[in-house]
């Protein structure tokens, strides 16, 4: 089983949308959509949702105003601010508390609650595609890294008992803890970049976090004919690193009318668009040696 990631460096490169197209194009595959603080594919392949479960992770506090005393020692010694005096007595902000314990070990009384936390939800859905793994974390909770390495882990159990060949996943844009559980096990990343200033220095970080972690590295040039020269320092350090460029695609409307209809670019009647993103699949499956 081969494992492809679509990583960006940054956000709006056109990710997602090149994700959904390569999904309509491979076969034999479990789609993942691993940017779980803010997923979209959904909104292109329009899941029927057949299995949900919560995600808990990490631990917060919670003040049983039945024991409390009302020292205030909690309030005193938490260092962000969470616990606060109300007319109800003291109480925890979830949104401040980092889970720290030192409330729970110091409080007299024995007062304060240690709970896991609950932080959003994961699915596996059909689709007009085929399977798809994903989720949506609660708006600042924690822990979107250990929930990649669930969906991954989901994906390639479901791949497995489906006799898949492929897991295709839509990683998280940047360099940070989603995207490095994303890389984990990824035979290829592939990265979709722009050609602007911050397009080329994002793809650079990305291309060196690749590089550490020992995985494949190939890039696709998105509206490069919006900026011919930062295009060309693109692809001048594609060739001092021999990254392959996959392909070099043109500003076209034709994305944002699929996107308008709810489809991906390759289900329209074809174009000069849809025949380059095709191609540049073809090479991705030999990169990726699909036929193993």
């Amino acid at each position: 089983m081969r494992e492809i990631v679509i990583i960006s460096g940054k956000g709006g490169t056109g990710k997602t949308s090149l994700t959904g197209a390569f999904a309509h194009l491979a076969t034999n595959k479990v789609v993942c959509d691993l940017d779980v603080d803010a997923p979209d594919l959904h909104l292109l392949l329009r899941p029927s949702r057949e299995r949900e479960e919560e995600l808990h992770s990490g631990y917060e506090a919670q003040i049983d105003g039945e024991k409390c005393n009302q020292c205030g020692l909690c309030a005193s010694l938490c260092r962000f601010g969470a616990i606060r005096e109300g007319k109800q007595g003291f109480a925890v902000d979830p949104r401040r508390c980092e889970g720290c314990k030192v409330c729970v070990a110091f409080c007299p009384a024995e007062a304060i609650l240690f709970p896991r936390k609950y932080c959003g939800h994961w699915y596996v859905s059909s689709t007009r595609f085929g399977p798809l793994v994903h989720a949506q974390l609660f708006p600042g909770a924690e822990s979107s890294g250990r929930l990649v390495m669930v969906l991954k882990q989901q994906a390639r159990e479901l791949a497995k008992a489906r006799g898949g060949n492929l897991v295709l996943c839509d990683g998280a844009p940047g360099i940070g803890c989603p995207v490095i559980s994303s890389l984990s096990g990824a035979h290829l990343a592939v990265a979709v970049t722009e050609p602007t200033p911050s397009g080329r220095h994002d793809l650079e970080r990305v291309a060196d976090l690749c590089n550490h972690f020992q995985v494949d590295f190939a890039v696709i040039i998105n509206k490069h004919d919006l900026n011919p020269d930062e295009a060309a320092h693109i692809e001048a350090f594609c060739r001092d690193r021999s990254y392959p460029v996959l392909a070099r695609l043109p500003h076209d409307p034709v994305i944002t009318g699929a996107m308008i209809q709810g489809l991906v670019v390759t289900e329209l009647p074809e174009t000069d668009f849809s025949r380059k993103l095709k191609d540049a699949w073809a090479r991705i499956e030999k990169l990726a040696r699909l036929d193993l």
